[in-house]
């Protein structure tokens, strides 16, 4: 699900004791031992891929070999919507948002409803880009998908249809990719892709570029991620085979007071423009997806988007500080890792992703009753059993504790 929040930050809950100590400490470190070894973002000055400015100013590129011209920056709405008169919405198509990514699951169907009286609004159909997702695993399931979609937003087309936060390679074998060619020469949706959390992306995006059949990707994608190598090669194989990239959780999901002990400074960009910034000087990607809940937001954002101005290498720098201290924080979802090491049935990458939404983006109720999903006896490991689990994480992050702080938190 594609339900970060971009630039907004809402005040994080209480931290853990110490925690600030420990990370003005790990700054100083970075700063003069590891940051020198981390990938430089984009060098200053360096120019970004090829694109064109829309009559109301919001640059536009490519949406992979399609010959589509598609906005640089796409409103999300997993945030909660007006189903009246929505002013984030209205306000992201005044400035040049044409494109809007929802789903099925984004407000159990209340973000489509919202979305259908927006386009009864605006009175034209064809003057809005439409992504939506179904999260069914099975053909039967996607195809049922499209049309509830479709018959939610009022509409007869998809723009972009996308089978949601996939982790099974199975599900682009023959079977699926043929479904997607069915719903395009049905009319339904002019694009079909997938999107996709876990920490598997690599194995999915080199085996989307080898089968084909696949227009558009939504991935993870932001600061944090630059320096890794199997990604940006799984990245490269998909933009040669013409696949359009759309990133999503640019923001690197770190909670305000965590970004604080850097001090981000910057006379051209606020940090979340920073990172926004530093996702378009890829010129790999096409699209950033970002849910903002505010008008100022939807100002900032579009600000970020207009500007011809690249990063500083200052400003670079201090990304690339952030990226390390709070490498041991966030999870990327890698559970075929962790989870393996553990002989029985148990769940470490969804409670750390609730908890991500409890602590980075303030969606408290969500977070809480998505955690109550999980069955008990799979989300109550034993120190001990994560021993293994946590020698095998990239990330490097202290499970236990997180888990433990995700029980305090979220049961």
């Amino acid at each position: 699900m594609a339900e970060d929040r971009e630039i907004d930050t809402p005040e994080p809950p209480p931290s853990e004791p110490g925690r600030r100590r420990f990370l003005k400490t790990a700054l100083a470190s970075a700063t003069t031992a590891g940051a020198a070894s981390l990938p430089l973002l984009a060098a200053a000055g360096e120019s970004v891929t090829a694109q064109t400015t829309t009559p109301t100013g919001v640059p536009s590129r490519e949406l992979g070999n399609t010959g589509i011209q598609i906005p640089i920056l796409q409103l999300g709405t997993a945030q909660r919507l007006d189903p009246r008169y929505d002013k984030v919405m209205h306000r992201s198509f005044q400035e040049g948002v044409t494109w809007f990514d929802t789903a099925l699951s984004y407000g159990w169907g209340a973000s489509h409803r919202a979305i259908a009286n927006f386009l009864t609004q605006i009175g034209d159909r064809k003057r809005l880009w439409l992504t939506s997702k179904s999260g069914a695993d099975r053909v039967s399931g996607l195809t049922k998908g499209i049309d509830e979609a479709l018959a939610e937003l009022g509409t007869d087309y998809l723009d972009l249809y996308l089978m949601h936060g996939i982790d099974d390679l199975g599900m682009l074998d023959r079977e699926y990719l043929a479904l997607g060619d069915k719903l395009k020469a049905q009319g339904k949706t002019r694009f079909f892709g997938f999107s996709c959390h876990d920490g598997n992306v690599v194995a999915l995006m080199n085996r989307a570029a080898e089968v084909g059949g696949i227009d558009a990707i939504l991935f993870r994608y932001n600061f944090r991620r630059y320096g890794d190598l199997e990604l940006n090669r799984a990245i490269d194989a998909c933009h040669r085979a013409g696949i359009g990239l759309l990133a999503m959780k640019t923001q690197g999901s770190v909670p305000r007071d965590l970004e604080s002990v850097v001090g981000f400074q910057s006379d051209n960009f606020t940090l979340g423009q920073a990172k926004l910034k530093s996702v378009w000087a890829d010129e790999r990607i096409d699209s950033i997806v970002s849910e903002m809940d505010s008008v100022r937001f939807v100002r900032e954002n579009v600000d970020a988007a207009r500007s011809e101005k690249p990063l500083t290498a200052e400003e670079s720098h201090q990304l690339n500080q952030l990226a390390a201290l709070t490498a041991g924080y966030a999870c990327n979802g890698c559970k075929h890792l962790c989870e393996q090491t553990i002989s029985r049935d148990v769940a470490i990458a969804e409670p750390l992703r609730y908890l991500m939404y409890f602590e980075c983006y303030g969606k408290t109720d969500r977070a809480r009753d998505l955690y109550q999903t999980i069955p008990v006896a799979r989300r109550e490991v034993s120190d001990k059993e994560l021993q293994r689990a946590c020698q095998v994480c990239p990330q490097g992050i202290d499970i236990p504790a997180r888990l433990r702080r995700a029980r305090e938190l979220l049961a």
